[in-house]
């Protein structure tokens, strides 16, 4: 890693999951610094199903719990710096974890990562941008010793 001076605020709402934050955050910082920031304030949020589903129905008008959601709050590409929110769904990393058969934390780390890839640019909406930001998750996920083939990414 190179200079960079992250804050992170960990806020864990949920407790179906132990979540490993010290992780995430390496994680987050990596994919931030790879997408040209070096600073900022990011908040982790992990919620229950409940919780996300009416963050989602208030910002995104989407009628049901979601995996992830990523807000960028401030960003100063000149400065480098980006504050953001990226809140999970712990719930729904342990029922898509099952499917893929591999641990429910990876799932839920890679649901960081999916966000935080969306705020520095990355889309994955349309066919022809969906591998290259699932290659950029593979690539993170490796960065801590996650081996992404056993999840969706490695279909």
């Amino acid at each position: 890693m190179t200079g960079s001076t992250f804050t992170f605020i960990d806020d864990d709402r949920q407790s179906a999951l132990v979540l490993d934050f010290a992780r995430i955050e390496a994680l987050v910082s990596y994919v931030f610094e790879q997408g040209g920031f070096e600073c900022g304030t990011i908040e982790l949020v992990a919620l229950e199903p409940e919780p996300m589903h009416r963050v989602n129905v208030e910002f995104l008008g989407h009628d049901y719990p979601t995996d992830v959601l990523a807000f960028a709050l401030d960003e100063d590409r000149a400065a480098k710096r980006l504050d953001a929110s990226i809140i999970i769904c712990t719930q729904v990393a342990i029922d898509m974890a099952k499917e893929y058969n591999w641990s429910a934390q990876n799932e839920a780390a890679l649901y960081f990562v999916h966000g935080a890839l969306h705020l520095v640019g990355y889309d994955d909406h349309t066919p022809e941008n969906a591998p290259l930001m699932h290659a950029k998750e593979v690539e993170a996920l490796a960065t801590v010793g996650i081996d992404a083939s056993r999840s969706r990414l490695g279909e």
